[in-house]
């Protein structure tokens, strides 16, 4: 059987560009050993955020639902039922899951179950079957690497959300998003969590200005931060649910794998060049192959889903023949803490390295009425703009809705838009949304309500 393209992987990256290609007519193959859907759909993004939205409506109720004026809750009656929010979190993820399959079938994507080997530059083998394209995307994700010990206390992420016992002591081991949602998560219904980082700040790609900030939160929380040690092995150092952190004991009921992921690399009898756990690619996410293409966390440039899509677009457009720029720059880094925190563009850091001229501009939540009406009044929105010109370089937000609240950002950027566009830009009143308008004023010459 011969394809225009076969896709290695059917996570965000490899069923955005299926979709994509079935729907401009080229012949194509999915290849997936696993659940269609990928890590994102099945056990990360979209599972952890319903977890996450029902640790956040269990600590709402239980810490403001007096204050909201709603009388005769007995907080200790109240408790967390995490197999109950497995289960909703679980017919979300079949829901979305037989759609993505169903988008497949309806674009004219052939679905292929099995292990994927690349046996050429143009071929491919699965369950025996040999199979052959003009191109080929890899789009098989990552994984965070084993930490070595007795598994009954060691939950990697993809196992993480099956009914289970949750017991009172996590150590959460990892440094990214995936890690500090975790840590957030289980602070939320009440367990006592500790974060082991193997870098001196969280979320490396983040502007400090934001990590700092996330800092200060789990210290409100109670969330304990080891910087500079990476968890590989707890052999010799879990004894007695203690573990042994640089000659400090933490508490650990179970260990949480969430260490900074690497690429899986696909079975291959050609050789495609790989540095540091990830397959290598050009701007245009060509491997060393010249009609091998690799695309989401495969790649090692982003692990966010979205990116990951974009990435899988552009190559389905390369491939026939529409020419654009992939600037990930202008695509959005989200983190769905408490508050949530969001950013895009370049950092303060990235902007003086390049020896920019900017200013700041920033407005804080506790000033916008809708905000306090929520009670959610943490937070803020900061932009980052060139001096002379005013264009925005780099948008940074906290609060509630800030990965939604990016896209608005993420419109500006792409349209090299100005700190006098983001002014004149009208939001309706009360919106929390209103604090851009106000950003965008405090750039030109001064917020209006502050």
């Amino acid at each position: 059987m011969k394809y225009d393209i076969i896709i290695i992987g059917s996570g965000p990256a490899g069923y955005v560009a299926a979709i994509r290609a079935g729907q401009v007519g080229l012949r194509t193959a999915i290849i997936e050993k696993e659940n269609i859907g990928g890590m994102c759909l099945n056990w990360g993004c979209i599972p952890s955020k319903s977890m996450i939205e029902s640790a956040k409506l269990y600590n709402k109720i239980l810490k403001d639902a007096a204050k909201f004026g709603i009388d005769g809750i007995d907080k200790k009656a109240i408790s967390f039922n995490y197999n109950t929010a497995v289960k909703r979190a679980k017919s979300i993820v079949k829901r979305l899951t037989k759609g993505v399959e169903g988008l497949l079938i309806k674009n004219g994507v052939e679905i292929i179950k099995g292990e994927a080997k690349i046996t050429s530059k143009n071929t491919v083998s699965v369950e025996n079957r040999s199979l052959e394209a003009e191109n080929i995307i890899i789009a098989t994700g990552s994984y965070s690497p084993e930490i070595k010990g007795d598994k009954s206390i060691i939950i990697d992420v993809n196992t993480l959300f099956e009914e289970r016992e949750i017991p009172e002591n996590i150590l959460v081991v990892g440094s990214d998003s995936v890690a500090v949602e975790l840590s957030q998560f289980f602070s939320l219904i009440g367990k006592n969590v500790t974060l082991a980082t193997k870098g001196e700040r969280l979320m490396p790609l983040a502007d400090e200005y934001l990590a700092d900030y996330l800092k200060g939160i789990f210290k409100k929380s109670k969330i304990e931060i080891l910087y500079n040690y990476d968890i590989q092995d707890v052999n010799d150092k879990f004894k007695n649910n203690l573990i042994d952190i640089n000659g400090k004991e933490i508490k650990a009921d179970i260990i949480i794998n969430a260490r900074d992921r690497v690429g899986i690399i696909p079975k291959s009898d050609v050789k495609i060049e790989i540095e540091n756990n990830f397959i290598i690619t050009d701007e245009n996410c060509k491997t060393s192959i010249d009609n091998i293409y690799a695309i989401g966390d495969v790649n090692g440039k982003s692990h966010f889903a979205h990116i990951a899509s974009a990435e899988g677009l552009h190559v389905i457009n390369k491939i026939k023949g529409i020419n654009s720029k992939l600037d990930i720059k202008k695509y959005p880094l989200n983190m769905y803490s408490v508050p949530e925190i969001a950013q895009i563009g370049l950092t303060e850091k990235e902007i003086k390295e390049q020896k920019i001229e900017y200013k700041i501009s920033e407005f804080p939540l506790s000033a916008n009425g809708k905000a306090m009406t929520e009670g959610n009044s943490d937070g803020f929105v900061r932009i980052l703009s060139e001096e002379k010109f005013g264009e925005v370089l780099g948008v940074q937000i906290v609060a509630p809705n800030a990965t939604d609240m990016i896209a608005e950002a993420s419109a500006f950027m792409q349209l090299e838009s100005t700190v006098y566009d983001v002014a004149k830009t009208v939001h309706a009143h009360p919106t929390v949304s209103e604090i851009f308008m106000e950003a965008g004023f405090e750039g030109v010459d001064g917020a209006i309500h502050k």
